[in-house]
């Protein structure tokens, strides 16, 4: 038995080593694949920007992606913030003479994809080339491809020009067969967040609100092909009505692109633009690596800063999480920021559907403390609704792109009674006692009273109350008027501009542009910094080295139920009171 031990002891002990020794490993190779040493761009280079991956405000990088196999982990979070710097500055370097974009079908919303695009306009006027190639384009793909000069797409791809369409998972189904009962409270008709618990379809109201907002996006999208491409909106929403185009062939019949042909023919074609012999080979440089080299963009005085304080992803209390914005942690970062005499002004970048509301309630607070100190601009990004918009209605001035998804302003609560799933389907039965009627109040384990409920519905009449009254105060507007636009309605940033619930429509540098006049800072005179910083590549291999692992594990166990377990997660996390928009919306 004691040999035994001694070799369990020893077996344990060389396991612990060797991880040790392996992290030590890792954490080596990602250092010197993520070294800060500058990047030399040479003469007659070419800006190589791929969109495959996932678009954030801030990127996230995996310092094991050039390394493929078991080291690649998950893939980078390109950020919004380095595609316009390398923009911006591979207009004015004469190294660069032009931009190779593949952009098929980028994961971004189109607010963003907006951003992405002004900039790929702006960087037009250099009087460099964009050349774009796919295998396939989506629409959103397509909306930054139809910027370039010339549009590659392969001859076996395909391309998508049918119009935008939104669906939504209903789980009321699920939940009667499950024996849980939704119990809902809200305020307002559009407010239709709980009725993919309560419903088995969209009410009217829901599929009036997606309507509106999905005509006004693709008139957006489709002007604005238009424009680039020389055409006119009717024509191309006729080529989405008869669905013509459906091969490259046909894409290039009705002039939505300019060329067919495979990635080597581009290349030819790039080559001939360069004036290079066929054997030479183009000097592309990479996203990441051209933020490390000289950048001929200088930045602004030090001591005159502008801070970008982004808020990205759902809201909800407390100080930790990824992906989220935490009302604890967000409280402390916009407090040092308050208190920094040389940050002169302040963006709130918000991209988030919302969450809590008690949460959303808090860092309005913090927001309107700071505005008492300094002008603070609301940026909308891709989506900032109900608790997005709660954020953005105390700054100064809210600034947002014609296709932001905004308003919403509403609130609801959810909870889920499982008493009868619990006995039914798991043999599981509750009992106890209490001091008073209510002390177990509010329970998931026993159907709420009629006055219970009539209480909780108080909760959340008093809340919308609250919410339309901080609403109504911050856009200066009677509180009748703010009320009609309210209801949990969702609109298009155009919409919403022509309806007072925004003031300018723009991206972010419109943003900047208001919080620097505001702060009386000349242009050029100033310097833009985001908050939080960036990750250092350490931290994010540590984190890509377990949350990855985390994430693989749960997705390999659960397979094609993952996304509905999420989902589930997710639900359980809207229990309580909430000012999130109505519903999970993807515009494709």
């Amino acid at each position: 038995m004691l040999q035994f031990l001694k070799y369990v002891l020893a077996t344990i002990v060389g396991i612990l080593l060797f991880s040790v020794l392996s992290l030590l490993l890792l954490i080596g190779i990602g250092s010197a694949f993520s070294s800060d040493e500058k990047v030399n761009v040479k003469d007659n280079s070419v800006l190589k920007l791929d969109l495959s991956d996932p678009i954030r405000e801030v990127g996230v990088d995996n310092p094991f992606s050039d390394l493929g196999g078991p080291f690649v982990g998950g893939s980078n979070v390109t950020g919004l913030k380095d595609i316009r710097e390398a923009l911006r500055n591979a207009r004015e370097d004469k190294n660069i003479k032009g931009v190779f974009l593949k952009t098929e079908m980028p994961m971004a919303g189109w607010a963003t994809l907006e951003e992405i695009r002004n900039e790929l306009i702006e960087f037009k006027k250099s009087k460099k080339f964009i050349y774009a190639y796919g295998e396939f384009y989506s629409e959103k793909g397509y909306y930054l491809a139809s910027v370039a000069d010339h549009i590659y797409l392969n001859p076996a791809g395909g391309m998508e020009w049918n119009g935008l369409s939104a669906e939504y998972d209903f789980y009321k189904g699920t939940f009667d067969k499950l024996e849980i009962k939704p119990v809902v409270f809200r305020v307002g008709e559009f407010k239709s967040a709980v009725e993919m618990f309560s419903r088995k379809d969209m009410s009217e109201a829901s599929k009036k609100q997606t309507l509106e907002l999905l005509s006004s996006v693709n008139g957006q999208f489709i002007a604005k092909v238009a424009a680039t491409r020389n055409l006119t909106p009717e024509y191309l929403s006729g080529l989405a009505d008869s669905l013509a185009v459906r091969s490259p062939a046909s894409a290039l019949k009705y002039k939505l692109i300019t060329n067919v042909a495979y990635l080597d023919e581009v290349e030819s074609a790039i080559k001939k633009e360069l004036k290079l012999g066929e054997k030479k080979s183009i000097e592309y440089v990479g996203l990441n690596k051209y933020l490390k080299s000289d950048l001929p963009v200088k930045e602004g005085d030090f001591n005159k800063r502008i801070a970008v304080m982004v808020a990205e992803g759902e809201i909800i209390s407390g100080d930790s999480g990824d992906g989220v914005i935490a009302s604890e942690k967000f409280v402390k970062e916009l407090r040092k920021i308050r208190e920094n005499d040389k940050i002169k002004a302040v963006v709130i970048r918000i991209n988030s559907p919302g969450g809590s509301s008690l949460a959303s309630d808090v860092m309005w607070r913090e927001i309107q403390l700071t505005r008492k100190k300094k002008p603070v601009i609301a940026s909308m990004s891709d989506v900032a609704a109900s608790g997005g918009y709660y954020m953005a209605m105390a700054c100064d001035t809210i600034v947002a792109q014609p296709n932001t998804i905004t308003g919403s302003i509403g609130i609801f609560a959810l909870l889920f009674n499982v008493e009868h799933f619990m006995n039914n389907k798991l043999g599981i039965t509750f009992d106890g006692v209490k001091t008073n009627p209510h002390a177990d109040w509010p329970t998931v384990t026993r159907e709420m009273t009629d006055f219970e409920k009539e209480i909780f519905q108080k909760s959340v009449n008093e809340g919308y109350a609250t919410f339309t009254k901080k609403a109504a105060e911050g856009r200066k507007m009677p509180l009748e008027k703010l009320q009609s636009l309210a209801s949990g309605r969702v609109w298009s940033g155009q919409d919403a501009k022509n309806n007072g619930l925004v003031d300018v429509l723009g991206g972010i540098d419109e943003a900047i542009a208001l919080a620097a006049k505001a702060a009386k800072l000349d242009k050029g005179d100033y310097r833009v910094r985001f908050y939080p910083e960036k990750k250092k590549p350490l931290e994010e291999m540590i984190n890509k080295l377990t949350g990855d692992a985390e994430e693989k594990a749960f997705n390999k166990q659960l397979g094609e139920l993952a996304p509905y377990v999420k989902m589930y997660q997710k639900a359980l996390r809207m229990e309580g009171i909430q000012a999130r928009m109505p519903f999970e919306l993807d515009i494709r």
